[in-house]
Order: structure tokens, then sequence, then C-alpha cells
């Protein structure tokens, strides 16, 4: 794969992911459950990791990422289940690997094969935490020593993430 080739399909990589991402703050914007907000919070900060490394790998080639628009996804109701967003997030998570994982075994340079494959296994990863947010596993990230509900989380997250200078 020459230079231009191998930009223009780490370009499209990143924009697949960058879309991914974008879905992902449209989706934690309106999950109020403390621990399901949590993982997306978690998901999206991997995804910023894997954006940070293919822009840099772009950028080394002489090449400049794409950019997507912001997703945005409707306020839900009071009784609203976030259970098809998030199954929908699952399946998006799958078709990207999906999709990707054939050409990305076929790249020659071991460097950014190895990079992809991990972006590739962490979206795998998205995709069981997904899953598991539709069966309504609380314990996605760990458990909470003081349990669901505990003091401080209110049983839910606020509407802002940043409130003022800590």
């Amino acid at each position: 794969m020459n230079t231009p080739d191998l930009i223009a399909f780490l370009i499209d990589v990143h924009r697949d992911k960058l879309t991914m991402r974008e879905r992902h703050v449209a989706v934690a914007r309106v999950v109020s459950s403390y621990e399901f907000n949590n993982t997306y919070q978690y998901v999206i900060a991997r995804e910023d990791m894997h954006l940070s490394w293919l822009e840099s790998a772009i950028a080394e080639l002489g090449g400049t990422p794409a950019t997507v628009p912001a997703s945005a996804v409707p306020p839900l109701g009071k009784k609203e289940s976030v259970v098809p967003l998030v199954t929908e997030d699952a399946k998006a998570a799958q078709a990207f690997v999906d999709g990707w994982r054939p050409n990305i075994a076929g790249l020659p340079q071991a460097r950014h094969r190895t990079l992809l494959q991990l972006v590739l296994g962490e979206t795998l990863e998205h995709k069981r935490f997904f899953d598991q947010i539709a069966a309504g596993n609380q314990d996605l990230l760990g458990r909470r020593s003081n349990g669901p509900g505990s003091p401080g989380t209110g049983g839910g997250v606020m509407s802002v993430r940043w409130v003022g200078d800590l």
C-alpha cells in the first residue's frame, strides 16, 4: 500500500470512529443512570485515545483527519428507556469491527495494523458494555462500595458535565 492509499485508509477509519464517538457523546447526554453514564464516559475517553492515535498517524504521513458533524439524540421521555439507543450502539460497534477487520488484517505496516487491531479489540469491549447495559447490568466498571444509589450520586448524573472550578 502506497502512502496516499494508507493516508486515505487511516482517514476513513478515523472518520468512522469519530462518528461513533460523536454518537456516544449524544447518547451520554440522555443517559441519566449513574453507572450507565459512567460507562459511556469511559467509552468516550477510550475513543478519544483511539482518535488521537489515528490523528498522529495521519499527520505523520502528511494527511489531515476528516471532521464529522456533532450527533444529536432527542431527549428521552420520563418513561422512555435508553435500551434502544444502547442496542443501536452495540450493533454499530459490531458493524465497525466487521467492516474494518478484513482490511486491517491485510495492512502491510505492522505499526498501523497493530494500532488498528487494538482499536477493534477495544471497540468489541465497548460492544460488550452496551450489551450489558441493555441487559440492565449495573456493575459495568466495578461495584461501588455503598452500592447503587449510594449518597453522592443522587440516583443519577448531572445535566451538565463541568460545574465551576474545583
